[in-house]
């Protein structure tokens, strides 16, 4: 199967040397860092207060040759991500971590001077509880006048699972009443934002663009892993065959189009940045 990108370390290292070749990314806070792409600027926040390796266990598919010729005996390395977009003069906020005592969203918010009533727009790639969990403070609404968008596929499929599985991932979507929009493929989102259905990972799981920048969810759960191996999927995958279609739609689109992935497990800085690649 193709090879979509370069090797994965040298993207980092191009993605490092891109940001302080335009003055861009030192915030001065830990785990934070801001680029600007096109007509938006856009902040990458880590969720996770802890370094993250992903299991290898949780690639049942790659064989251990193929592990071991990576490097990545130990596991790989990613991240609990999220992403902030100012453009148009609102501020979007895409998914909000895992809501744990130790997640670092509020904190890295306050430390941009951000307060979470400034947020205008929430989109959620999909409902699993690490993209969600940070949504609700001891029980209300964290984010008092965002309006939150996700997929209409993607709510209607969890509604569909057990009483438990459809608590988990709707309940937090629900304090926000009238502030939650579904939508369907093909909708306009506010502030020009496209949506890319990018489902198999979850039932609605959704790609959004803006410029030239995709923020892919959870399309790869092992970057170093599944940008040169796509076919292989994580345990997570809940329709392994859609996923593997998914991920390699978005990865083909993204090179194609010259694009800037931020991905919600990407290691950190939590961006890859276009290989220069044409057809």
């Amino acid at each position: 199967m193709k090879n979509f990108f370069f090797p994965f370390a040298a993207l980092f290292a191009a993605a490092a040397l891109s940001s302080c070749d335009n003055n861009q990314g030192n915030t001065g806070i830990e785990g934070v860092m801001t680029v600007k792409l096109d007509n938006a600027e856009v902040t990458w926040i880590r969720d996770n207060a802890e370094p993250r390796l992903t299991e290898r266990s949780l690639f049942p598919d790659a064989s251990d040759s193929l592990i071991q010729s990576l490097g990545l005996e130990n596991g790989i390395p990613a991240s609990m991500s999220t992403f902030l977009v100012r453009k148009d003069g609102k501020l979007l906020l895409f998914d909000t971590g895992l809501g744990a005592e130790n997640s670092r969203l509020g904190i890295s918010l306050d430390s941009l001077g951000i307060d979470a009533g400034d947020i205008d727009f929430i989109f959620l790639t999909h409902l699993h509880g690490d993209h969600t969990g940070g949504m609700l403070a001891a029980g209300i609404p964290r984010f008092p006048k965002a309006e939150v968008y996700v997929s209409e596929t993607e709510y209607n499929g969890w509604t569909a699972m057990s009483e438990k599985q459809k608590i988990s991932a709707i309940g937090p979507l629900e304090a926000y009443g009238d502030r939650l929009h579904l939508f369907s493929e093909g909708d306009s989102l506010p502030c020009g934002v496209k949506q890319i259905p990018a489902y198999g990972h979850t039932p609605g799981h959704t790609v959004y663009q803006t410029g030239n920048l995709l923020i892919v969810g959870d399309i790869m759960h092992g970057a170093a892993l599944q940008s040169a191996h796509p076919e292989i999927c994580a345990d997570f995958d809940m329709d392994k065959p859609a996923a593997i279609e998914s991920r390699v739609k978005i990865l083909d689109y993204a090179r194609k189009n010259s694009l800037v992935m931020a991905g919600m497990h990407f290691p950190e800085p939590a961006f890859i940045f276009p290989s220069g690649e044409t057809d």
